[in-house]
């Protein structure tokens, strides 16, 4: 006889589900049965229910998804204050001859400070587009998979490439960078090994070229093919700049999107990073064709691209999520900045008041995100039979205890303290620390491994 589920119950605590009609409860409750929402509904929960091995009084508190980051680099972690006044192309040049130099040592603590920093702050599914690999460096992709494991959150790793250096054009110097044969191989070793296509997965691998300026046509044609054969996703950089336009009508003859479509690079297996220069045409064809946009509104603002038109994408019904984007163009790594900057920066365009609400801030950063990274059947809003990944956020401090209105308070707010972070129904924050993983042991390594990359790349004496 099969043993029941062991049952958490929290109750008391206002309730925004994120589902497909937005419902919540002033106060509520959910019940997670091991690694699955079982129920969640209005008032306390139901009597009499067997396993319970946790009561969670949520007085006070907001309970909603877990926060899902679609586009992050790590290994920026141990780079973050450089180059604080450049825009995309010149602060790229400042930094990839030092992103060069990163070793596995480097980029697994890198890892492991943006995880924790991301976890801390409600973030349940985590995504790293890893592009840089220098040879003889060792295991980058396991040494980024095995910081995200012990942190114990959901992870996807967008295995990135490059292949256009300096003397091809591009922008990485040209021992930054792979062989077409090497890049598309080491990609389909790594989904191989890490990969998995299962509900549920913790771990999870994309295809992932870095940019239409650092890798060659050819290196994206079939880094697409390897993708559709492998049946996981594909994810790049995408119309993030003017200069961009610029390169890619230079090169190619056309703007980013019609090159990205003439190289099998749009689909609903495909999501792109930024889209902040984006016409009506293009638009329509990411709507048409159900392509992902991965929203980050700080790392957009920090480096002057522009606005992206997110209203705009919504409108159409373009899947769009949020991202942090590597911390060396957002110093902060967390996502719930990015709520916050998402309504407001959208607020600066067109669209003005009506550009975005709280609800719709909260839903990019939940099950937006899910939707971008092809997980929505299983996480992004709580609902029976979703995973729980969930958090409950501590809203009757100094902070938040006068503003009526929860979602409101969670997304125009501070940062509201995370009293419990559950991944697959385990604690991964407890009372605003991390119960998996030594925060200052991580910020001790990620201090000495920035000190040791700025001393390899001759940033200090």
């Amino acid at each position: 006889m099969t043993a029941p589920a062991e049952r958490i119950v929290i109750e008391n605590c206002a309730v925004a589900t994120v589902d497909a009609d937005d419902t919540e409860y002033p106060a509520g409750h959910l019940v997670v049965a091991g690694d699955r929402i079982e129920s969640v509904g209005p008032g306390p929960a139901p009597a009499g229910l067997e396993g319970v091995v946790r009561r969670v009084d949520g007085t006070g508190h907001l309970l909603t998804p877990g926060l899902v980051n679609t586009h992050h680099h790590f290994y920026q972690w141990i780079t973050r204050g450089l180059a604080t006044d450049h825009n995309l192309f010149d602060w790229l040049v400042a930094l990839y001859p030092t992103w060069a130099r990163i070793d596995e040592a480097m980029t697994h603590a890198a890892a492991q400070g943006s995880l924790a920093m991301m976890a801390r702050g409600g973030v349940t599914t985590a995504m790293d587009h890893h592009y840089v690999f220098p040879r003889g460096t060792g295991d980058l992709s396991g040494s980024i998979i095995r910081a995200a494991a012990g942190m114990g959150v959901r992870f996807t790793l967008a295995r990135g490439s490059m292949d256009r250096g300096e003397s091809d054009g591009g922008l990485p110097p040209d021992f930054a960078v792979e062989t077409l044969d090497d890049a598309l191989a080491a990609t389909e070793e790594t989904i191989d090994k890490h990969h998995d296509a299962s509900f549920g997965a913790m771990t999870r691998i994309a295809v992932a070229p870095c940019s239409p300026f650092s890798v060659s046509t050819e290196l994206l044609r079939q880094g697409a093919e390897l993708a559709r054969r492998k049946g996981v996703r594909l994810h790049t950089h995408g119309s993030e700049t003017v200069e961009e336009e610029q390169f890619c009508r230079e090169l190619f003859g056309m703007g980013p999107t019609d090159y990205f479509e003439s190289t099998g690079w749009l689909g609903e297996d495909v999501w792109m990073a930024h889209c902040v220069h984006m016409a009506d045409s293009d638009i329509a064809a990411f709507a048409r064709t159900r392509t992902g946009v991965a929203h980050c509104p700080s790392s957009n603002a920090r480096l002057a691209a522009g606005i992206a038109r997110v209203p705009d994408m919504l409108a159409a019904g373009v899947p769009v999520g949020l991202g942090v984007d590597g911390t060396a163009s957002n110093e902060s790594g967390e996502l719930h900045t990015e709520l916050r900057n998402a309504l407001l920066i959208n607020r600066l365009g067109a669209h003005r008041e009506a550009a975005l609400t709280a609800r719709q801030a909260l839903r990019l950063g939940t099950y937006g995100g899910a939707r971008v990274l092809g997980r929505a059947e299983e996480i992004g809003s709580l609902e029976a039979g979703k995973l729980a990944d969930l958090v409950l956020w501590r809203m009757d401090t100094l902070a938040h205890a006068s503003i009526a209105d929860p979602v409101a308070a969670l997304v125009l707010g501070a940062a509201a303290p995370v009293t419990l972070s559950l991944v697959n129904g385990r604690p991964v924050v407890e009372d605003g620390c991390l119960v998996t993983a030594d925060e200052d042991a991580i910020a001790r390594a990620t201090r000495d491994e920035a000190r040791r990359l700025a001393r390899i790349a001759g940033l200090t004496g």
